[in-house]
Formats: C-alpha cells, structure tokens, sequence
C-alpha cells in the first residue's frame, strides 16, 4: 500500500474534474490530499489503504455544481447511491431531510444569503437560497450543490490545512458542512434583524414613509427564512443518535443542533416582529388617514359657514333684512368671521386641526 501512495502524487493541480459540474474531487488519506488520475482510482486507493489499515478513516470527496442526471447517475453506479437519493440530487428543490440508504446516509441542507442592496423597495431581493445535498458512506463523501451562494471552497480549504479535521473521516466533512451552513443562518438573520429594525424606525417616526409594500416585501424574505431554516431543525436533533455518527463525533453534531436551535428561534421571533410591523404600519396608516379626513372635514366645516350666509343673501330678493341698512354689510362679515374663529378655535381644542 506504501508502494500505491508513491505513485499517486499529492499535487493539486493533477485533479482535473473530467466534467464541468465536477467543482473538485481527491482521496484524502491520514487527514492529507492524495490525487490519483481520476474518481475511480481515488476510491481504488482510498479502499485499499482502509483494507490494508485496519480503522483508518481514509475517503474520497466529489463536490459538484448543478449536475446533469448521467453525471450523477454514473457517480451512483461509482458509490452505490440510491436511486431515490439521486433523483431528489437532480430535481433539488428538496425540503431539508436526513434520510438512510442501507450504509449511506442522505442529507439536503437549504442555504440562504444575504443580498447586498442599497435600498429596500418593494421587489427587493434579500435573500438568496439554494441547496446542498450530501451523500456520506464509510469512505466517501459527494456533494451537490445547486445555486451561485454558499459554495464549498471554503469548507474544503479549512479542513485541507488542518489534517487534524480531515482525519475524523466523511463523518468530519459533514460536520464541517453542516457548521457552515448553520453558522450562515446566523449572519443572514442577524443582518434581518437590523432591517426590521430600521424599518421599525420609519413606521413610528414623525415623518412615516407609509410604504406598506415594503414592508410585506421583507416580511415575506423572513418566510423564505423560516422555510429554509425550521424543517432542518428536526432531522438535526436526531442526527447525533444515529448509528452512522461516530461516538466521538455526536456531541460535534449537538453543537450545531444547538446552534440551529437558536437561529430558528430569532427567525421565529423575527418573524413576529414582521407581523407586529406590519400591523403597526396598516394602524399607522390609518390614523394618519382619519387626521387628514378630520383635517379636510374641520375646514370644510369652517367654510361652510361664510358659503351659507353669502348664498343666502345672494338669492336677490326684495324684502330681506339688513340689505337696506348701512351696516348691513359690515355686519355680516362680523357675523362670518366670528363664527369661522370659533369653529377654528373648537377644532384646534379638540385637535382636529
């Protein structure tokens, strides 16, 4: 076995992906990258040294970027995946679940990204969401990832420079994985939680924008969250107990399930807050509207008063009081701007203006 670790030269740039869905793939033995000509001969080598090294945890990882089905289906025929599990890897648009495949176990993960945007409108987009799906056996892990956000790099970078994590096996990688999906639900709703924020300031401010479709918009992001992030809550709890988990590992795998708790908690409360919001800006909305409608009717009223009394002595008849008399006139307009400035002055006692 020492001999096949010799001819397999740990180079990087010797892992071409045979196709361009293919983002990367290697064996990883003793916790370090070993690349061999292709898929095939890395799961070749990785299976003789866990035979030659009896509890070595050596594997192979295939990460792919939207994949066509022959792609997928001829990883299957490599690994011996599901045909279940690799029909729900082609189609995505997966609920989060854990499932078990006789040795295998099937994961989707929903991923979400925050959305840069300089201001927030009513067809903002502020959250991105896409998924990953993981099959993890005793001495291999494929991921296949569908949109542009959350890619793997990162994660396989991380574990690549410390052999240390690599070492823990397929097991470590999905614990990797999981941690960085959780850990992104966090800064997404972190950052939803300062937008609720600031559009809270703008519903109670003096000067109300009134703009309920933004708000409805941001409400509705949350419940994209929401989807996302509480059904993976369930298969998560349960994943520590599962035979496939290393002992070693579960309490690992409680520590994301912790953390996961607590992002659905906040995306839970956020999304309260949205509805409150929402609740505050209608009512808002409202009594703004009833104080324009008690503004418009208090002047109304006002007016009404010199319009009645220059109509009346505007019908032109013969005999009417006052119109022969010199202070006539003068009088009437006394008479009109008395009863304006007490209107005026009852209104503005009541608040109406």
């Amino acid at each position: 076995m020492h001999s096949a670790r010799q001819m397999a030269t740990p180079v990087r740039e010797a892992c071409v992906p045979p196709v361009d869905s293919i983002v990367e793939y290697g064996a990883y033995i003793n916790g370090k990258k070993i690349c061999a000509d292709g898929i095939i001969e890395s799961l070749e080598l990785v299976r003789g040294h866990n035979a030659a090294n009896d509890g070595a945890k050596a594997f192979v990882w295939v990460g792919l970027h939207e994949p066509e089905a022959p792609e997928v289906e001829w990883l299957a025929e490599v690994f011996g995946l599901h045909p279940l599990s690799v029909e729900d890897a082609v189609k995505a648009h997966q609920r989060p679940k854990i499932e078990r495949y006789g040795d295998s176990l099937f994961m989707v993960l929903k991923t979400v990204a925050y959305l840069d945007h300089n201001e927030l409108t009513a067809t903002s987009e502020i959250i991105a969401t896409g998924e990953i799906m993981v099959f993890l056996g005793a001495d291999f892990v494929v991921t296949v990832r569908h949109g542009r956000h959350c890619p793997l790099t990162e994660v396989r970078e991380k574990l690549e420079d410390k052999p240390k994590l690599m070492n823990r096996g397929p097991t470590g990688v999905l614990h990797a994985i999981s941690d960085h999906v959780v850990d992104r639900y966090l800064q997404v709703a972190d950052l939803m939680q300062l937008e609720l924020e600031e559009v809270e300031a703008t519903v109670f401010a003096d000067v109300s924008s009134r703009d309920i479709n933004r708000i409805y918009q941001l409400k509705r992001e949350m419940l994209e969250m929401k989807r996302a992030v509480t059904p993976l809550q369930p298969p998560m709890a349960s994943l520590p107990q599962r035979r496939v988990i290393p002992s070693e590992m579960r309490e690992y795998f409680r520590d994301v399930g912790d953390h996961l708790a607590r992002v659905c908690e906040q995306v839970e409360s956020s999304n309260e807050l949205a509805n409150s919001i929402l609740q505050a800006a209608l009512a808002r909305s409202n009594t703004l509207a009833n104080e324009d409608m008690r503004k418009i009717s208090s002047w109304v009223a006002i007016i009404s008063v010199p319009t009645m009394i220059a109509g009346i002595y505007g019908m032109n008849f013969d005999f009417m009081p006052e119109t022969k008399q010199v202070w006539g006139y003068p009088a009437v307009l006394a008479v009109m701007v008395t009863a304006c400035t007490l209107l005026y002055r009852g209104f503005r006692r009541n608040g109406w203006l």
